[in-house]
């Protein structure tokens, strides 16, 4: 096992709070995949305060034990992919069928290619993540309070207003494409503040570190069933992607 993945899951350890069956393994809960790239500490204590349970996956055998995953991931897009796909976890990632949600860097991977290192990304999302081009008004990298607008209706954003400020922290952006983009915010120009594909999601914010908002979207990820329609209906707007 890689040491940076050591490291990270003996920082945050498992909560106890996952079912057993009958041969021992835990089922049910919240998937973590990972693979060395991000410090998860701050995300598995916020899933603590909700008291909802969670493990670690660092092998294929691991995610029939959960209902749902998340890739975190900060730092260098390309580096994060590297990292990825040496896990061997790459193919899995791409044939899920049960909800999945990236956070920043794992929103990024999500995405087709990045302009950070050049990598090609998972391609789930046929779009890309471009390179902020700062300037003397905004600077580089993005850091701090934004305001996210919904663009379709969708029970990741249950009882979250229109507006509600998230918290950033990135020097790239995922464009905004109006068949993905779940929700959007503007910093130097408009882009993808949330996406999502079937059962695929990602944001490039922190919920885990954008209080009540970024706390009621980690309950509602964990807690809906995952019956959605498949096509994304823009509800804001009449619209529907193909």
């Amino acid at each position: 096992m890689d040491s940076t993945v050591q490291n990270d899951m003996e920082k945050s350890g498992a909560s106890p709070a996952l079912s057993s069956s009958a041969d021992g393994r835990r089922r049910g809960g919240l998937g973590i995949i990972t693979y060395g790239a991000g410090n998860i500490f701050s995300l598995t204590a916020a899933l603590e305060r909700l008291g909802i349970p969670y493990g670690m996956i660092t092998k294929e055998d691991d995610f029939e034990q959960y209902d749902r995953y998340i890739i975190p991931g900060v730092g260098h897009a390309g580096a994060a992919m590297a990292k990825l796909e040496h896990t061997g976890l790459v193919p899995k990632i791409k044939a899920l069928k049960k909800p999945t949600l990236g956070i920043c860097v794992g929103m990024q991977l999500l995405t087709a290619h990045s302009e950070e290192g050049d990598a090609k990304m998972l391609d789930i999302f046929p779009i890309n993540t471009l390179k902020f081009n700062g300037n003397t008004e905004f600077k580089v990298p993005h850091t701090g309070w934004n305001q996210v607008f919904p663009e379709k209706e969708n029970p990741l954003f249950e009882n979250i207003p229109a507006g509600s400020h998230f918290y950033f922290v990135h020097s790239y952006f995922i464009e905004y494409n109006k068949a993905y983009t779940l929700s959007s915010t503007t910093y130097i120009n408009q882009f993808s503040a949330s996406i999502w594909r079937d059962n695929f999601y990602g944001v490039q914010f922190h919920p885990e570190k954008s209080q009540t908002a970024g706390l009621t979207l980690l309950g509602n990820f964990v807690t809906w069933d995952g019956n959605i329609a498949p096509n994304q209906c823009d509800t804001f707007n009449t619209e529907c992607s193909l």
